[in-house]
């Protein structure tokens, strides 16, 4: 008989994966290259992208990406999130693990990979001062917004629940501009205080807004179509999530920290031991950064024959 550990393990696999029930073959893929890739082990990206806090900068990332009015429309125009939402998971977190963990040249292919997909996603939306625009996923002003929510919720995400970054906030927001340029971004931010500089000139030029298509997002992402095993843990995170916002955007949301009274509840150790959970079960280095590390193993080896 199957125990709770695995079917637990196997929810959670079947849900980051996109409906897979074992170890994606593009990871064991990762293996292959003739080099070490953009960052490495050691690396500030590989601390920040490394264990199950990623969990909580996904479902963070998404709250803030919905709060620009073009990044919302593309995916509420274009995206099945609604029939297919773990699908796009799969998709997202396919492109973050193969920039941070692949050689170079896997990076830029699968970048490349994802700016044609987005060469159709155009239409047009409402600004956030009420006039009507144009869009194009790969508009960089898009593209960056999308950019500075990911690099912001893994950094954040990390900060509260992961280990120590070599190099600090400063190492990552530089270290992960790499993939922000993969993606034809112009300048991205290279510090901390960069990063929040660019977050904030959305705010005060007016440029986010939220409206009945980003109310719907924020329920859908609240409560996603989740196996029963998996929802009580969900909710935990999902509060872990909100509970990193900037208040600005969390008020924007319609979102707070949860409450009992005037008493605030201890979200974050309560997500903590969920995200341990989650750790213990799928182990907290990724199928990713293995098949990464037998690579880089497999190009020493080759580099000390060739010295010796």
């Amino acid at each position: 008989m199957p125990s709770v550990s695995d079917a637990f393990r196997s929810r959670l696999n079947e849900t980051f994966t996109g409906g897979s029930t074992g170890t994606a073959a593009w990871m064991d893929d990762l293996e292959h290259g003739t080099d070490a890739g953009f960052f490495g082990p050691g690396s500030a990206t590989w601390a920040v992208h490394g264990g199950s806090h990623g969990i909580v900068a996904g479902v963070r990332a998404l709250l803030v990406q919905a709060l620009h009015p073009g990044a919302l429309a593309g995916v509420a125009d274009h995206s099945r999130y609604r029939e297919d939402p773990f699908g796009r998971l799969a998709g997202t977190s396919r492109w973050i693990a193969t920039v941070t963990y692949g050689d170079r040249a896997t990076a830029r292919s699968g970048s490349a990979w994802v700016h044609r997909l987005h060469e159709r996603v155009r239409g047009q939306y409402v600004d956030g001062h009420g006039a009507i625009r144009p869009y194009s996923a790969n508009d960089p002003d898009l593209a960056r917004w999308v950019h500075l929510a990911f690099t912001d919720a893994f950094l954040r995400a990390a900060q509260r629940w992961g280990g120590p970054i070599p190099g600090g906030a400063d190492a990552y927001v530089r270290e992960w501009a790499e993939a922000g340029r993969l993606m034809r971004i112009d300048d991205p931010p290279a510090s901390e205080v960069e990063l929040r500089e660019q977050m904030n000139g959305y705010l005060d030029r007016g440029e986010l807004a939220v409206d009945s298509r980003t109310r719907d997002v924020v329920r859908f992402i609240k409560n996603p179509p989740l196996a029963l095993l998996l929802r009580p843990g969900y909710r935990a995170v999902f509060e872990g999530a909100v509970s990193t916002l900037d208040p600005r955007h969390r008020s924007l949301l319609g979102l707070r920290a949860p409450v009992i009274g005037p008493v605030e509840l201890p979200v974050v150790r309560a997500t903590g031991l969920v995200l341990g959970g989650i750790g213990a079960v799928l182990d907290d280095q990724s199928g990713s950064e293995r098949a990464a590390r037998r690579r880089i193993a497999r190009l020493q080896r080759s580099h000390d024959d060739v010295i010796a």
